[in-house]
């Protein structure tokens, strides 16, 4: 298959961002009952790597707590209350993202040919892409195709799409967008794996241009040449994503670091291999940073210096787990910061599924 050139990126955020501690302060009262789950819910917040995050729901990034209390109530909101305001919400944010990821391409809205959009944590119809194309003056004829409920690698699957358009017509313009509300999610009282989730997940927005090679790019453009991706068997109770009455409920098993390191390596030598690779000769890592332990588990398994894996770390620290566009993050301190090449990206999901793209 021909190379995609990723001709430009594009990140977006809600203009709101709050503290770890911040978050752990506010969402204390209505996560713990008892003391011990008190120390255990602090504990979980100091460790999660995450040290701000941005979110729709907040109206202030400074001021006295109570100006953010909106980002609970004393009941918890129903699936409907949210996923209106993930209506209200994710179109702007998509934009945000995708007219950044235009203009760092240099291509006119009007010249894309395929929109790709990408989102877990809501649902609404006409969805965002609808959005885009109005705002961004995209053309009404432009193929749309929607990547659902697919979690943290939903935009790598995103990617993949585009990378057949382009394929199968190099004059293609492919614009891929991905959005996710994941603070929408919030969930009330004392569960382990919940907690967890409270503690990682964040808000934010991705967008590239996907050209085939016969149109003009910037010289420090990716080259996505090849896309692979496994589900390992016998790991679906590891993590999962479901509609629940009061928003949709993350399962985040503490074996998933265990079961990455051990399934892994041999996948991704295999998978290099076929591209003329090993893991000595990968320039640079965009790794999903589902979590500082998912991390040093990715580092572990593949023998990774921790400097390999300092852009992924920094982007959690910054944003937090923003699920599908995070990787995105990474790959563009990457670009920016001149990292060595081929560049592997990876992302893991529900399945448990591993994900990846080689770029060049």
């Amino acid at each position: 298959m021909n190379p995609m050139i990723i001709a430009g990126i594009g990140t977006a955020n809600p203009p709101h961002r709050i503290t770890s501690a911040d978050a752990a302060e506010i969402a204390e009262p209505y996560s713990c009952e008892t003391s011990a789950q008190r120390r255990i819910f602090r504990a979980v917040y100091r460790l999660s790597g995450v040290e701000t995050r941005h979110s729709v729901v907040l109206n202030s990034s400074d001021g006295p707590l109570d100006a953010r209390q909106d980002f609970f109530g004393t009941n918890a909101p129903t699936t409907r209350d949210r996923m209106k305001r993930y209506e209200a919400e994710a179109g702007p944010l998509g934009v945000s993202a995708a007219r950044s990821a235009l203009d760092d391409a240099a291509i006119a809205p009007g010249r894309v040919t395929h929109l790709v959009t990408v989102s877990c944590t809501g649902f609404y119809s006409p969805g965002f892409d609808a959005t885009l194309i109005q705002q961004l003056e995209l053309t009404r004829d432009v193929a749309r195709t929607h990547v659902g409920f697919m979690g943290c690698h939903g935009f790598l699957n995103g990617l993949r799409v585009a990378h057949g358009f382009v394929a199968a017509n190099p004059k293609a313009v492919t614009l891929v967008c991905a959005v996710e509300l994941c603070s929408l999610h919030h969930q009330y009282g004392w569960d382990n794996e919940t907690v967890i989730a409270n503690a990682l997940f964040a808000d934010g927005a991705g967008a590239v241009v996907g050209v085939g090679q016969g149109t003009p790019f910037r010289a420090d453009a990716y080259r996505l040449v090849a896309n692979g991706s496994t589900l390992i068997d016998n790991s679906e109770h590891a993590m999962s994503w479901r509609v629940g009455d009061h928003g949709f409920t993350m399962t985040l098993s503490s074996c998933v670091p265990e079961i990455i390191a051990q399934h892994l390596r041999p996948w991704l030598e295999r998978w290099l291999s076929q591209h003329g690779l090993n893991l000595d000769s990968v320039g640079s890592w965009a790794i999903h940073p589902g979590g500082p332990r998912i991390l040093s588990a990715v580092g572990e398994a593949l023998d990774l210096h921790p400097t390999r894996l300092q852009d992924s770390q920094r982007v959690l620290g910054e944003f937090g787990n923003m699920s599908s566009p995070t990787v995105l993050f990474v790959l563009d301190r990457l670009r920016r910061a001149g990292a060595g090449r081929p560049c592997v990206a990876l992302a893991f999901g529900p399945g448990l599924v591993v994900e990846a793209a080689l770029l060049r």
